[in-house]
């Protein structure tokens, strides 16, 4: 069962176009990633489904509904967390996750059981009678997952929910995420680090400038790029790197630069490492390190943006 369906949705700002017809399908207990990198449309995606932008163009329906007609009915089945945080500093944790309980027609002793289990859940019910502005930054991400699971969602979205927090509460959250998704919570992820979405996502989809690239599952993903090699050579002085030559070697399919490493994608079947070298060297360059990429999600998404999904 498809609990969102997405078709030819567009989303204009003036001349700016910043979501591009993307149509797509996401299935009940997936978690699906959204990656691309900043300014590719994601949050803008999320904004629409969460109906807080209306679309220009296009159709989103949600558990069958069309979210145009039925946006109040809809939202409560979802449990948004958004990278920005959405907790108050002055409350405790007790009193945001009840203010959020509250917001979604939850009361009395239902709200009460729902506020200790999202505590519990995350790992805050011993200092639920802290103010949020003594929590650490991971405690904060944490507060803002009970937040948007208070209600009990059947869609979960989060929007890059681990940025800026320490390895250990990343760790826990994507612990959580895997829960959740236990549970029978359908869950739509965007995240900036492509080892969360290997660990994570059962279907990714890749999206720049609007447009989704490329999407399926991981091993589709890496099926793509299965004939190419990735490899990457650190440079001293990257700005005599001479780009053009190394276009014109044979095989050579693209080329990408991150800080002083020129990448180089190429055809698996033409062994041309001999010169790509050679013409390296011919620009006076020292070369730091040399290697083949593995086949990840990033070796995909670099192939087919040209960036990082950092940068």
């Amino acid at each position: 069962m498809n609990v969102i369906e997405i078709k030819d949705l567009v989303k204009k700002y003036d001349d700016t176009i910043a979501v591009d017809n993307i149509n797509l399908s996401i299935e009940e207990g997936e978690i699906y990633g959204i990656l691309g990198p900043n300014g590719a449309g994601k949050s803008t995606i999320i904004s629409l489904i969460c109906s807080l932008l209306h679309p220009s163009i296009g159709e989103i329906k949600i558990l069958g509904e069309d979210i145009k007609k039925k946006s109040l009915k809809v939202k409560r089945h979802i449990g948004l967390v958004p990278q920005n945080l959405a907790v108050y500093k002055d409350f405790t944790a007790y009193e945001n996750v009840k203010f959020f309980g509250e917001l979604y027609g939850l009361r009395g002793k239902v709200l009460e059981d729902a506020i200790d289990e999202a505590l519990e859940f995350t790992g805050l019910s011993d200092v639920r009678k802290k103010k949020a502005k003594e929590y650490s930054g991971g405690m904060l991400r944490r507060l803002n997952i009970a937040c948007a699971i208070v209600h009990n969602p059947k869609i979960l979205i989060m929007d890059e929910p681990t940025v800026g927090i320490d390895p250990q509460s990343r760790n826990n959250i994507m612990q959580a995420v895997k829960k959740l998704n236990k549970k029978g919570v359908t869950i739509i992820y965007t995240t900036h680090y492509m080892e969360e979405a290997e660990s994570l996502c059962t279907k990714v989809a890749i999206i720049d400038k609007g447009k989704i690239i490329v999407e399926g599952t991981k091993e589709e993903l890496k099926n793509i790029v299965s004939d190419k090699k990735i490899l990457n050579i650190g440079v001293d002085d990257i700005y005599k790197v001479n780009i053009e030559k190394l276009r014109n070697i044979e095989g050579v399919i693209d080329i990408s630069i991150d800080d002083n490493s020129v990448i180089i994608t190429s055809s698996k079947d033409v062994n041309n490492l001999t010169k790509i070298l050679k013409e390296i060297s011919d620009e006076s360059l020292k070369i730091n390190d040399l290697g083949f990429k593995e086949i990840t999600l990033e070796t995909v998404f670099l192939s087919l943006t040209g960036k990082k999904l950092r940068n």
